[in-house]
């Protein structure tokens, strides 16, 4: 595996991006943006195209400028309060063959000075993606539990997202598996310092931490009846 991809150079970029979120500074920055923050996230994602078969071979890792695996630096204002129009963190998604966008399931790495983090899972499914997760946790819980609750697994990752207040509709308020099923994200988040992201073992250290959630999504991919093995 390859060493070094991103250094402090990527932090120091993204740093002064999020002071200077507007399109004059980035586009006076442009190089530095296409030098520290989108070329070694281009080869990060070249040299794990080689190395997700190894986990699954339905996640596709693209590296593409545009409309593969690197998310958009220019962020979707139409319908948000914020109003900057530049994401400052590095997006990365290695989604599921069948995936037509986000909302599926993936492998995910952000990387921002202090924020970095390694997630996978399934982020926002829609309702019927939701409704079938929830129902196979009803129905095979012991499958749910040895994939949630693996000792390997919790040492590096922990279940994360949003969760609703009052149980979803069908479920008894005193399920045994009631805060599971009350999530409406499926995502497991394991934090990365920054001395992490730019050693020469982020490449080892990602693809050795996504194999350890294998087991959780083998059972999410079953439970929407997508292939994983």
């Amino acid at each position: 595996m390859a060493g070094h991809i991103f250094n402090s150079d990527t932090f120091q970029f993204l740093s002064e991006l999020a002071l200077n979120n507007e399109r004059r500074w980035f586009n006076d920055n442009k190089q530095r943006y296409e030098d520290l923050v989108r070329t070694p996230a281009l080869q990060f994602i070249q040299q794990m195209a080689g190395l997700l078969p190894e986990l699954s071979p339905h996640f596709k890792a693209i590296p593409k400028k545009a409309g593969g695996s690197l998310m958009r630096v220019y962020r979707d204002t139409r319908f948000a309060n914020d109003k900057t129009p530049f994401k400052t963190n590095i997006g990365i998604n290695f989604r599921h063959e069948a995936a037509k966008d986000v909302h599926a399931p993936g492998y995910f790495v952000h990387i921002e000075p202090q924020k970095s983090f390694l997630g996978l899972g399934i982020w926002r499914p829609d309702s019927a993606t939701l409704k079938n997760i929830r129902q196979c946790i009803d129905e095979n819980p012991r499958a749910w539990l040895a994939a949630k609750n693996n000792q390997k697994f919790r040492k590096v990752f922990t279940m994360a997202g949003d969760t609703l207040t009052n149980p979803p509709r069908g479920y008894a308020k005193d399920h045994p598996l009631l805060d599971d099923l009350k999530r409406k994200d499926f995502i497991a988040i394991c934090e990365l310092d920054d001395e992490v992201v730019i050693s020469g073992d982020l490449l080892k250290l990602t693809v050795s931490n996504f194999a350890t959630a294998s087991p959780l999504m083998r059972y999410l991919c079953y439970a929407v009846e997508l292939p994983f093995d």
